[in-house]
């Protein structure tokens, strides 16, 4: 068995481990035709169900997962992200996706650079992907943030396999060579 999934916090969120008060977010992210463009398309409320519990049933099965992203000024739930790699998946990732709401703030950011340092000194990943449409410019934006860069097309599992993706990323070396992404930095 795995230990909890931990709490991580930011200057601005709370990374938690999905709860059952995140589905009608989840479910109204899962909806939206402009949030969901890059990330497999609009979802049904079942659908929706299905994925925040595969996303809360990794934490059990792989001992990590995405979190729930918390935004601390309101308390509300704006999104997901965080360490994910599901069966086939072409490496480890680091994913985000965010209600359009608060697109714009460098939550992604700010959430992935937390996320980053979890994954390199508490799961010991050698290194870390993000997996991104050619037309994502705003997650391409993020990831060179973060200082990952292209590594070329790359292929997802089903359902996903004919959607065109490229890996992003970084070793655990470059990472820790580059440093911490200030708030600051998030935002640009």
């Amino acid at each position: 068995m795995f230990a909890p999934a931990p709490t991580l916090e930011t200057d601005r969120l709370i990374l938690r481990a999905p709860a059952a008060e995140d589905f009608e977010p989840w479910a109204a992210f899962a909806a939206d035709d402009e949030t969901m463009r890059h990330l497999g398309g609009v979802q049904a409320r079942s659908v929706a169900w299905r994925g925040i519990c595969q996303v809360t049933g990794a934490w059990t099965i792989r001992g990590f997962s995405m979190f729930s992203v918390i935004e601390k000024s309101t308390g509300r739930w704006v999104g997901r992200l965080g360490p994910w790699q599901p069966q086939d998946w072409p490496g480890t990732e680091v994913g985000w996706g965010l209600s359009r709401e608060v697109w714009g703030k460098g939550y992604a950011t700010e959430g992935a650079s937390a996320c980053m340092d979890y994954v390199f000194d508490v799961l010991d990943w050698s290194e870390a992907i993000h997996t991104i449409e050619p037309d994502n410019l705003a997650s391409q934006a993020v990831a060179r943030r973060l200082g990952s860069t292209r590594l070329g097309p790359t292929r997802l599992p089903a359902p996903f396999e004919d959607m065109p993706v490229e890996a992003w990323g970084q070793t655990r070396e470059q990472w820790r060579a580059r440093g911490r992404v200030s708030r600051s930095d998030s935002r640009k």
